[in-house]
């Protein structure tokens, strides 16, 4: 069973905080015992994605010459990061999976491995992603690139080794608040925060609004655990996706796929709408019907929803 992370995640699947980890397994409670994933009926792997900051190489690793690759690392596809997956495959001697499910990236990833190695994957579950990345997908990308990239700390790429406090977080913790109001439906956000101040701050007297503590604290938690570097490496990659491209087109990529598919997608999503997801199944010979997760959260609810989400998984697995 190979699960692909997003954006910020990592191979912490499942667990507790410690070493390494600041946070507990993602999708904890899919792994768990019972869950649709449970590690003691699959064998489930979950690597670091390529161009990351967490394990496999990216701009902080160190290149042949022990210097940070930094600005000179290459242009990554999300083609590039299934490819280091499939040697991956090889070396753990998974000749195919019973199943690749992703969210988000996860899932532009997973649809690559049905559309690339339809051979090396029995089923395939695609949540909250699209065949391309669209137009606004890639402004909101573009946004947050440009925060990073116009920090004075960020030093064309090359600021490891800046004194402690140095490199380009500021801009960092910009591009996260920029991409995680895309991440939340506004029924949610004006539900909970609506116009309230941060605690006894007073927004007339220069105080914050409970939403602006809300993502400064999403930016906070964001810069002390990744690399900004890594974070335009694979929202870039992100831009690039588009299962068609050499492909003769979308349609014909995805009449491909030989895996069982299992399309998901957030009701609330203004980020990887219904549309995407709808569009998926159209194309898709061996796809079901659209399975729609119930939730007010936007975007971040196939993290949120772990009980829907479990389900969904299930059932797929068992092919129903």
């Amino acid at each position: 069973m190979l699960v692909c992370h997003a954006l910020t995640g990592d191979s912490h699947l499942s667990g507790p905080v410690g070493p390494g980890h600041a946070t507990a397994g993602w999708w904890d409670g899919i792994v768990a015992a019972g869950g649709a994933l449970d590690a003691r009926r699959w064998w489930v792997v979950c690597p670091n994605v390529l161009g990351g900051c967490q394990g496999t190489t990216g701009p902080s690793s160190a290149d042949a010459d022990g210097r940070p690759w930094g600005s000179r690392f290459p242009v990554l596809t999300i083609r590039d990061q299934v490819a280091l997956e499939v040697a991956l495959a090889d070396v753990l001697g998974v000749g195919r999976w019973a199943a690749v499910v992703g969210g988000s990236m996860g899932g532009m990833r997973a649809l690559e491995w049905a559309v690339s190695q339809p051979e090396r994957v029995a089923r395939a579950v695609l949540i909250a992603c699209g065949a391309v990345a669209t137009a606004e997908q890639i402004a909101l990308s573009a946004l947050q690139s440009q925060a990073i990239r116009l920090d004075p700390g960020f030093a064309g790429g090359d600021y490891y080794g800046a004194p402690a406090g140095g490199g380009p977080w500021r801009g960092l913790g910009l591009a996260r608040r920029i991409g995680h109001l895309s991440y939340r439906s506004e029924p949610e956000l004006d539900g909970r925060f609506g116009r309230l101040p941060q605690a006894d701050e007073e927004p007339l007297a220069g105080g914050r609004y409970a939403i602006e503590s809300y993502l400064d604290h999403h930016a906070a938690k964001l810069t002390r655990r990744f690399d900004a570097n890594s974070y335009l490496v694979l929202t870039r990659a992100m831009d690039h996706h588009d299962v068609g491209r050499d492909r003769s087109g979308v349609a014909a990529a995805l009449r491909r796929v030989r895996a069982a598919v299992t399309v998901a997608g957030v009701d609330s999503d203004r980020l990887y709408p219904l549309r995407l997801q709808r569009e998926l199944v159209g194309a898709i010979p061996t796809a079901g019907h659209l399975a729609v997760i119930r939730s007010g959260v936007g975007h971040d609810g196939f993290l949120v929803e772990a009980e829907q989400v479990d389900r969904i998984i299930a059932g797929a697995l068992l092919g129903s």
